[in-house]
């Protein structure tokens, strides 16, 4: 646009289009020419959206293309000319701006005319009519629509906030802080493997494998939940060598009692009492491993199970919770120092805490006590304790089995 377009007057042959009106083909003053250009730019730079060019804007833009057709400009009409320096970036940066003027004039003019194309609601023009999924709200309940938690990966520093909301059977984790934990085996994720004291990578990793084997089939199996044996735990995880342990279990599922309580490594409900609501038992926790003694593997889980219940008449719609906290420490010992099975774990320690059930009664099963039972087995004697605070250290208890309250369910 730095030179002024040919001013030589052409024959018009066969098939050519019309001549152009008297006084379209004639030349145009510089400072005619040098108006238009400034007045465009302008126009583009100060226009929030594209503006129909003017009269005088399409008879140059016409006449411009007609004389280019027939190679009446000369070439390199549209570039600026060598050695102009710096008016020549001059010229090129305007050109760019230009360009870039026409674009966000387009642009402003679209969403002027749409703004829901811009993502998000900047205008606040969401009338709350979108699909349940996009406001957080789950379509087929209505209910709000948390998303889980990350993976801990550390102990905890306090109790999770509340969460608003009263348990269904469509939504029975619904006012529990387990709305955002992981959908059972899910939640329990071992970490990396690597090679600690006497034992390779590859078999540290089958370790933290039986680990969660032994979590899963001991907390989520449906089996074992309502009476089954915990077959995989017995067989193929636990170490038959280490004195007694896979025996008392045994012992303690068939005529569990008081000092032979099966809860304490299993979670087990009496289907004839309860029902689980849906097929979801919500998991958090976590799994830690280091080098122990002599070369030893020692895994350390903490893990919290949300068990979602109603009374066993398939036409009820109470709904309560319990929740079982479970820390257990293993160890693989160094078969070429101890008689020990090759791979199979032992049992160092293991303690819960279990949150709505009722007191002193040791009949291997847990039994929720919602609205819908009889009166508590036995009146509170023990501390209000909020069981979702896995910053809670369980292992303090001391004296006879405590018989607390808690916070919420």
């Amino acid at each position: 646009m730095g030179e002024k377009p040919s001013e030589k007057p052409s024959e018009r042959s066969p098939g050519e289009p019309p001549e152009e009106p008297e006084g379209l083909g004639e030349s145009l003053p510089d400072d005619v020419w040098e108006q238009f250009v400034r007045d465009s730019e302008r126009d583009i730079r100060t226009s929030g959206a594209p503006k129909e060019p003017s009269a005088r804007a399409r008879m140059v833009t016409e006449r411009l293309r007609q004389q280019e057709a027939r190679g009446e400009l000369p070439q390199g009409w549209r570039t600026v000319p060598d050695g102009q320096g710096m008016n020549g970036r001059r010229a090129r940066r305007r050109r760019v701006r230009t360009a870039i003027g026409v674009v966000l004039a387009v642009a402003v003019a679209v969403v002027a005319m749409k703004p829901s194309l811009l993502p998000g609601d900047p205008f606040g023009t969401d009338s709350g009519t979108r699909s349940g999924t996009d406001s957080g709200t789950d379509p087929g309940t209505g209910s709000q629509s948390l998303p889980l938690l990350p993976a801990e990966t550390a102990p905890e520093t306090a109790a999770p906030g509340s969460v608003p909301g009263t348990p269904t059977l469509e939504e029975p984790f619904a006012g529990s802080p387990a709305v955002r934990y992981a959908d059972g085996a899910a939640g329990i994720v071992p970490p990396e493997a690597k090679a600690v004291g006497a034992f390779s990578k590859d078999q540290v990793a089958r370790a933290l494998e039986r680990s969660r084997t032994l979590l899963v089939d001991a907390n989520l199996d449906r089996g074992t939940l309502f009476g089954g044996t915990p077959g995989t735990v017995l067989d193929e995880v636990l170490d038959p060598r280490q004195p007694e342990l896979v025996d008392d279990l045994r012992s303690w599922l068939r005529k569990p009692g008081e000092d032979r309580d099966p809860l304490r490594m299993f979670t087990r409900f009496d289907r004839d009492e309860v029902r689980l609501v849906g097929d979801v038992v919500k998991t958090r926790g976590r799994t830690t491993f280091e080098e122990g003694r002599d070369g030893a593997l020692d895994i350390h889980t903490d893990y919290t199970f949300v068990y979602a219940l109603a009374p066993a008449d398939p036409d009820s719609t109470e709904v309560t919770r319990t929740i079982v906290r479970r820390i257990i420490d293993l160890r693989m010992s160094d078969p070429a120092k101890y008689r020990v099975t090759p791979g199979r774990l032992a049992v160092v320690s293991y303690d819960d805490d279990v949150s709505n059930t009722a007191c002193f009664v040791h009949d291997g099963f847990l039994h929720p006590e919602p609205a819908w039972s009889d009166p508590p087995s036995a009146p509170p004697s023990g501390p209000t304790v909020d069981p979702y605070d896995r910053s809670r250290d369980i292992g303090d208890d001391s004296g006879p089995e405590p018989c607390g309250t808690v916070s919420r369910t």
